[in-house]
């Protein structure tokens, strides 16, 4: 499955101290074109930088505060250290967004971090890689907004529904699929067919969420071929056009021939 981009991997992720190189090496091998490195904390930022400079033109960075961790989001502090991973080539401001599933965070201050990464995302020109669970009507509202500012994003992992999706996709956004897809209790089928194909972007969320075969292992960037094979069976495309056309979506929302 040569030519993909895994547009979401958690390489920082303690889960890889012990062989990174080796997960690096097995996504080149699979046919990866890149990685997209997720930085969902200021901390996992700086160790995914280390990651993306080791591997120019192959692995980039972000940078952000996730949900979970919103009730300890400083604007000025977490604000300034966004920007600078921004100015150090950080591609995205992210993984950041609502989580009503777990409620790590209160919700109120959820929508706060939300919108003060946002904003600074719009005023950087950069995307927002942004992470949603059972938050649609406030995630609704704040893309909506966000699209009329100018502020481009992804929908990452989503499951969520076509509604949220097609706010997304009305706001210039991108929708980004995972493992979770090829898991058999999925069974809206019509939501993978929904996503134009220049919005589509594939990802692996590793270390979690590896797809079948490999369901219940660590997952890995090179396993992401099983979600292009996948969503390409439901759409009924070509598994190497896909590849290739999702690859070319995440250069593209990322700018990452400038980042490279």
């Amino acid at each position: 499955m040569p030519g993909f981009v895994d547009s979401h991997a958690h390489l920082a992720d303690p889960a890889f101290d012990a062989d990174r190189a080796a997960v690096i090496e097995r996504a080149r091998a699979a046919g990866a074109a890149g990685v997209v490195c997720i930085g969902e904390s200021i901390e996992a930022a700086a160790r995914a930088r280390e990651i993306a400079v080791a591997h120019p033109g192959f692995a980039w960075h972000t940078c952000g505060v996730h949900p979970h961790d919103a009730a300890g989001f400083d604007p000025v502090r977490d604000g300034d250290a966004i920007r600078g991973e921004l100015a150090r080539g950080a591609v995205a401001v992210g993984e950041c967004g609502l989580d009503y599933h777990y409620d790590h965070s209160p919700r109120d201050l959820q929508r706060a971090a939300f919108a003060a990464q946002l904003a600074i995302a719009g005023h950087a020109g950069v995307p927002v890689v942004v992470h949603t669970r059972e938050a649609e009507a406030d995630t609704i509202a704040m893309v909506r907004e966000a699209g009329v500012a100018g502020i481009l994003g992804v929908l990452h992992c989503y499951t969520g529904s076509h509604a949220l999706a097609e706010v997304g996709l009305a706001a210039g956004w991108y929708v980004s699929f995972s493992g979770i897809v090829t898991f058999r209790k999925w069974d809206d089928l019509d939501l993978l067919r929904l996503v134009p194909a220049d919005r589509l972007l594939v990802e692996s969320d590793a270390p979690y969420l590896a797809p079948v075969p490999n369901r219940g292992k660590r997952n890995e960037p090179a396993w992401v071929a099983h979600t292009v094979a996948r969503l390409a069976e439901v759409r009924g495309d070509d598994p190497l056009a896909l590849a290739a056309s999702t690859a070319a979506n995440a250069r593209r929302l990322f700018n990452l021939a400038r980042a490279g």
